[in-house]
């Protein structure tokens, strides 16, 4: 019996139109072994929240280089729960204040990245919260 791959849905939610970070990240997680759905960019917080449910996924990884991450970020993991996904885990990559680094956490983000961050940190620390 083979182990279900971990599926992460990575997404860009705001106005942010650079996505290369975020197609970086997901073709590492994808060579890693992980399945992975990237939903393109200007997501807003409710279109994340039901592709997560409806790709049934164990992963949110949320790029954000807007600035809007204390907005965006808690919003998501709202409609997380109130969507009954709130063993979802969220992580976050972007331009993140290291004051705001607390505090995401607290709001429950797993993992929070800036750039130049190691993708091979990044998938052990995925792999990690998920077993």
């Amino acid at each position: 019996m083979t182990e279900r791959k971990i599926r992460v849905l990575v997404a860009k939610p705001g106005l942010d139109g650079h996505d290369r970070g975020a197609k970086v990240v997901a073709r590492a997680l994808r060579d890693a072994g992980m399945e992975v759905i990237y939903t393109g960019l200007r997501q807003t917080p409710e279109m994340i929240a039901e592709a997560a449910l409806q790709e049934d996924v164990d992963v949110v990884g949320l790029s954000i280089l807007s600035g809007a991450h204390m907005a965006l970020a808690p919003r998501v993991l709202e409609l997380l729960k109130a969507n009954g996904q709130g063993q979802v885990r969220v992580f976050v990559g972007g331009i993140v204040p290291d004051e705001d680094v607390p505090r995401l956490r607290e709001m429950g983000v797993s993992g929070i990245y800036g750039p130049g961050a190691s993708t091979e940190d990044i998938i052990r620390e995925i792999r990690d919260a998920i077993q």
